[in-house]
């Protein structure tokens, strides 16, 4: 006999963010609560997105997760962080029942399929954006409709930041129970037309060291990383706020790449250090800045999170010059049609005289493609029963 139709089921897309100021540091693990407050850019999900689809049905048996086609361990703790707390929500909620779901939908189990459209865990943010879209996701499966920081901050820290469009500011709160510990948005995605983003793919492995880890080191042993916080994110948090919604470009440049700078330097006062920046990042560090200086203004940003991958800011009308600097420096392998991918750029030549201002010797295959994209919306709910990842019967349908 063919298994009951699931109660139901819902597909939901979330987006990367890339912080310009960063998050590292907790002052309480379990609830994921931070030492300091931080702001980031949400990216369009036409290039980097995660997609989720969530099904209850009281056919399960168990709660069920796969990520990239792959079964998860469902009883990782940050999942469940995530699962208990919308429940716990939903409970509440059904107390003051007036959605479609019936009340029976929390007594089942739920199985959860998820992917992402660029590579996992190899810093290109993929836990903000995989944990904000389970936490969006299973909140309309259940109609849970409160403020979901809480969910996707036990998930991921970050992940907070990728249920808002645009600029987003993830507060750091005062309360103990971290109840104020919440993003909210600082511009919607309209806000900055002109600016574009640029990721340098430089390495698509795994990291050596994961952000986890990495935090705790540094929270135990780096005196600069708690003088950072007390004393350097507030005063920046302001600025870079101004900066924003000014649309103050040239401010908005530098304190992002002085804010990764710094951030890159508490991991090297932890102690052992941590290095996440290759020697391909620190040339396209170099390369920024010899642009700019050539240049007489501050054109590109860039900011690192934990990971070698560069995130290149500019506008509109810089971006076809700087990706030109960079296929020079740069110059891609056998992969020349596909080095470049998302927005479309067009094709500049390199000015010789900014050629020679970079005075840099290429590194072939150094930077292994350039995604190009914008600033973007938050979570999306698709209507499309086709965009489903989990079929009827649900479990994960077949590759196409």
């Amino acid at each position: 006999m063919a298994s009951e139709k699931p109660l139901a089921v819902v597909t939901c897309t979330a987006p990367v963010n890339i912080a310009v100021i960063k998050y590292w540091g907790k002052r309480d693990e379990e609830l994921v609560l931070p030492i300091n407050s931080s702001l980031s850019v949400t990216l369009h999900q036409d290039q980097l997105k995660t997609t989720t689809t969530a099904a209850i049905s009281k056919d399960f048996t168990e709660d069920r997760v796969w990520l990239n086609g792959r079964e998860e361990d469902v009883g990782q703790p940050r999942l469940q962080a995530c699962l208990q707390e919308i429940r716990r929500l939903a409970r509440k909620r059904r107390n003051t029942w007036d959605g479609d779901l019936p009340p029976s939908s929390l007594n089942c189990k739920v199985h959860v399929a998820s992917e992402n459209n660029f590579p996992t865990a190899a810093g290109l943010a993929s836990s903000a954006a995989g944990y904000a879209c389970l936490a969006y996701t299973l909140a309309c499966v259940y109609g849970v409709e409160s403020d979901l920081s809480e969910v996707a901050r036990r998930g991921s820290g970050s992940a907070c930041r990728s249920l808002y469009g645009g600029f987003v500011e993830w507060q750091m709160g005062e309360q103990a129970d971290g109840k104020d510990s919440i993003a909210r948005q600082v511009a919607p995605e309209s806000h900055w037309p002109e600016l574009r983003v640029l990721i340098l793919v430089v390495s698509a492995e795994k990291k050596l060291m994961g952000s986890t880890v990495g935090m705790q080191a540094s929270v135990k042993t780096s005196p600069l990383l708690r003088f950072r916080a007390e004393s350097v994110v507030p005063a920046r948090m302001a600025e870079m706020t101004r900066c924003i919604q000014e649309r103050d470009f040239r401010g908005f440049a530098q304190l992002t790449m002085q804010d990764s700078n710094q951030f890159h330097a508490t991991c090297f006062d932890t102690f052992p250090p941590i290095s996440y920046l290759s020697h391909i990042s620190w040339r396209i560090i170099h390369l920024v800045h010899r642009f700019n200086a050539h240049h007489g203004d501050t054109k590109v940003a860039y900011t690192f999170d934990a990971g070698p991958n560069a995130v290149i800011f500019t506008l509109e009308d810089t971006m076809a010059d700087f990706v030109a600097a960079v296929r020079h420096t740069f110059p891609p392998g056998s992969n020349g049609d596909t080095f470049l991918r998302g927005l479309q750029v067009r094709p500049a030549s390199l000015p010789a005289e900014l050629k020679a201002a970079l005075a840099m010797e290429p590194t072939p295959g150094g930077v292994k493609y350039i995604i190009a994209t914008q600033v973007g919306p938050g979570p999306q709910i698709l209507d499309d029963p086709y965009t489903h990842l989990l079929g009827p019967d649900g479990l994960p349908k077949p590759a196409a």
